[in-house]
């Protein structure tokens, strides 16, 4: 199992993929496998072995390309096919550079498979099988060599939960992005007449400068802001929140949050973008809008939602013990052969 060298395993905040991956992990131990995770830095809190590639986590670095580069060329050469039966990568630049290894490879495409991350998809090494998160990530560029679709899970045997609704603010939870729509959180829950947390990653410079330009301005008393919480933290807003809120402006290719808010059984209230439709169940245990003028109306409506509800179907849906079932079997048809594709598929369609 190989992930970025960013963040630890499980990651002390913020992290949809290492969470998703400390999960699989120790899904695939309760199975009975032999796991290697290869990383950074010196901790980890999985069942797997771990080795690390590099001393220090290299979060610091985000956003350039050589500690990754520099990270998988090391598990290259420690991977042997005496050793492993499969590879898993995680990496952003592993599918380019996973034909250098003995091993067959799986990755799993952790973003939007489209524009210049769709380029580099489209050059995949002809020995790599991808594999996606939600089916409408994969139907977003159907040209790519799919092997598969298995949607992230999460641990829910620690998680608080609520057996009633909740009575605290709307909670807004995701990087400081345009594309996650904060600001259109504000106007929503001010139309609604309802408090909101804003509860948000801000590391990157790209989103300092989003909160201090465009999201700080429209700050007022009725919005709370929390800035890089810690999981526990995390996990308590979430329990306490009247509903989530997603205003999503893009093809969300996931979308971890809402599983998360489902687990402690919170409420989803979303706009109809990317795999929102995939993930929560409309009326049930969330509501669906298409244009941002309905969210206020939607959120003074979530209050009716059963809790209970929302974790049932966390458990049903998003556990890990299926989301470990549905790779392993992923290894399984693509260590014989099956559904790996002969030939070369056309060149993937780059929006």
């Amino acid at each position: 199992m190989v992930v970025p060298p960013w963040l630890s395993v499980p990651p002390p905040g913020y992290g949809g993929l290492e969470q998703v991956v400390h999960g699989l992990v120790d899904g695939l131990v309760t199975r009975g496998h032999a796991v290697t995770l290869f990383g950074a830095g010196r901790y980890h809190g999985t069942a797997a072995d771990f080795v690390s590639t590099v001393p220090e986590l290299q979060y610091d670095r985000l956003g350039e390309s050589l500690p990754e580069l520099a990270h998988l060329a090391r598990v290259n050469h420690l991977v042997a096919p005496a050793d492993f039966d499969i590879v898993h990568d995680h990496t952003t630049i592993g599918p380019l550079v996973a034909g250098r290894r003995a091993v067959p490879t799986v990755a799993t495409v952790h973003g939007n498979p489209v524009g210049e991350y769709g380029t580099v998809l489209s050059d995949t090494d002809h020995g790599v099988g991808l594999v996606a998160i939600s089916h409408t990530q994969r139907r977003a560029n159907p040209g790519l060599p799919w092997v598969g679709t298995v949607h992230n899970a999460m641990d829910v045997g620690d998680v608080p939960r609520k057996h009633a609704p909740g009575r605290g603010p709307v909670l807004w939870l995701a990087r400081f992005s345009p594309d996650k729509g904060p600001e259109l959180a504000i106007r929503a829950c001010r139309a609604a007449g309802l408090p909101l947390t804003l509860a948000g990653k801000c590391n990157e410079p790209a989103e300092r400068r989003y909160l201090t330009e465009v999201v700080e301005p429209m700050l007022g008393d009725d919005v709370t802001l929390v800035v890089n919480a810690d999981r526990e933290a995390t996990l308590r807003l979430l329990v306490d929140a009247r509903c989530l809120i997603m205003p999503v402006r893009w093809e969300e290719p996931f979308g971890m949050a809402m599983v998360e808010a489902m687990a402690t059984g919170t409420p989803v209230v979303a706009l109809r973008r990317g795999a929102v439709p995939e993930l929560v169940v409309e009326g049930r245990t969330g509501l669906i809008r298409d244009r941002a003028e309905e969210l206020p109306a939607a959120l003074r409506e979530a209050a009716r939602l059963d809790p209970a509800a929302c974790v049932a179907h966390v458990a049903e849906n998003f556990s890990t013990e299926r989301m470990a079932a549905g790779y392993e079997e992923v290894y399984r048809r693509f260590a014989f052969g099956v559904g790996v594709p002969a030939l070369r598929p056309a060149p993937a369609t780059v929006r």
